[in-house]
């Protein structure tokens, strides 16, 4: 299903504010495509493995449990980002400059204002050498948007589109 109109076509992955979706063809116009999906089987094809399954007496066929690798920024990340900068001895505007963001930029992720992309936050690790990103699995084909919805209290664009 469709993280963001539950449409029952699910053909991309995409990047939404720091987010990893799966959406539609429609949906897919909102983010960054990281991916295409494969396409399951047909539905009618599962319905006749199930009722076969039934009929031999095996009982009823239990989907499979997949695990999803999450990639999400670190709570604290604000404060490893100040701390780093100020252990090299460097001022925001130097700063910024090594790492070619704008000074306001590094002065919104060290007062929390923003939260970095995962590919500003590599970049920010590399040269800091601090975890900022961290690797969570997930369990089942929902739990990435109930993981995301339930990891912040803030509306994302997703939670508040309404396609029609």
């Amino acid at each position: 299903m469709c993280d963001m109109c539950s449409s029952e076509e699910i053909v991309y992955k995409i990047e939404l504010e720091g987010t990893m979706l799966n959406v539609c063809e429609k949906c897919s116009s909102y983010g960054r495509v990281v991916g295409r999906i494969k396409q399951a089987e047909p539905a009618k094809a599962k319905k006749k493995q199930g009722k076969t399954a039934q009929a031999v007496g095996e009982g009823v066929l239990k989907p499979k449990k997949t695990t999803e690798t999450m990639q999400i920024i670190v709570s604290n990340y604000s404060e490893l980002i100040k701390k780093g900068r100020e252990k090299f001895g460097l001022k925001q505007e130097e700063f910024a400059k090594k790492l070619n963001e704008k000074e306001s930029v590094i002065h919104k992720l060290e007062s929390g204002q923003i939260k970095p992309n995962i590919e500003l936050a590599r970049k920010l690790e590399r040269f800091l050498k601090v975890a900022l990103v961290e690797e969570v699995e997930v369990e089942g084909g929902e739990g990435a948007s109930s993981m995301r919805k339930g990891a912040t209290d803030n509306l994302t664009i997703g939670d508040m589109i309404n396609i029609r």
